[in-house]
């Protein structure tokens, strides 16, 4: 079935780059193999940052360990199952 022209609706609808490249790609594969593409940019000072705050992070924190280990060994480290469960149900939303 062959179409000819736009309807008066379709040509007020505004245009989106993201649909007019989809489109142009729709167009490529039927000529030849499409190419995925993609690009990432991001502000170089505030990667640097987060870097090296990481870097310098410790990878364990003992005193935290140790003081977990041993409220484990005493028996004193008690379970709230209905705080766990609110932990889980408010971050399964994210």
């Amino acid at each position: 079935m062959k179409i000819d022209g736009i309807s008066p609706v379709e040509a007020q609808l505004p245009v989106d780059s993201v649909a007019a490249r989809v489109a142009s790609s729709e167009q490529t594969s039927t000529q030849g193999a499409a190419q995925d593409w993609t690009s990432f940019h991001s502000d170089s000072n505030s990667v640097q940052a987060l870097t090296s705050q990481a870097l310098n992070s410790p990878e364990i924190r003992q005193g935290t360990v140790d003081a977990l280990r041993q409220s484990v060994n005493s028996g004193q480290y008690q379970l709230d199952p209905a705080k766990i469960a609110t932990a889980i149900s408010n971050s399964s939303g994210e």
